[in-house]
């Protein structure tokens, strides 16, 4: 486990082969009851390069209203499916936080996309950690301080990762720049999948 000032934990290898396959299989059900979609920017409708899908009692979404958390999917309307067990397992875990997440965003990586510098602040707790795992091909992370003309660092997040943006480092800047095709076999069309649970309401 790497820790860096603020309270950012990077945790290589924290799901093995197995527990992967474990997690994949539980994202491959929920995208059959909770379709992927292309978000879109704010303002500009612009599409994103990632596509993506929640589990949870809310959900994170972005198109020209606004992001904000809803507890529907965008486009079928159907409430999300609940957070697995899985990864209820794994935020109790990492976490270091005594209530359970209300929110796990599944951002889907083809080859060329990337996700730009941004803070993880549309929540109203944030004593509460954000808990990211990683499958398929690494991403190039980048993560600053919590001033976007802050310096970063980077960081390579392969198959199986965690990382865990707690304490200061809970609003700091980051993002991914690039994937790295044929860096993992776990999905077979290569690709990155990131998930990303949150606390949204205060307990």
């Amino acid at each position: 486990m790497l820790s860096l000032s603020g309270g950012f934990r990077f945790l290589p290898n924290y799901l093995d082969r197995t527990a992967q396959e474990a997690v994949l299989a539980a994202v491959r059900d929920i995208i059959a009851q909770a379709p992927l979609y292309t978000p879109r920017m704010p303002k500009t409708g612009k599409p994103m390069s990632v596509r993506m899908t929640n589990c949870g009692s809310l959900g994170w979404v972005t198109d020209e209203r606004g992001y904000r958390y809803q507890p529907s999917h965008p486009e079928t309307g159907r409430p999300w499916p609940p957070i697995p067990q899985c990864l209820r397992d794994a935020w109790h875990e990492l976490a270091r936080y005594a209530h359970a997440p209300e929110a796990c965003l599944i951002n889907v990586y083809g080859p060329d996309a990337r996700m730009g510098l941004h803070q993880d602040r549309d929540e109203q707790d944030f004593d509460a950690p954000v808990v990211s795992l990683s499958l398929g091909d690494t991403g190039l992370f980048r993560i600053g301080g919590t001033r976007r003309s802050d310096p970063t660092r980077s960081l390579r997040l392969a198959s199986g990762d965690a990382a865990v943006l707690g304490g200061s480092a809970r609003l700091a800047f980051h993002g991914i720049d690039r994937i790295l095709p044929g860096t993992s076999t776990l999905l077979p069309d290569g690709g990155r999948i990131n998930l990303t649970m949150r606390r949204v309401t205060r307990p």
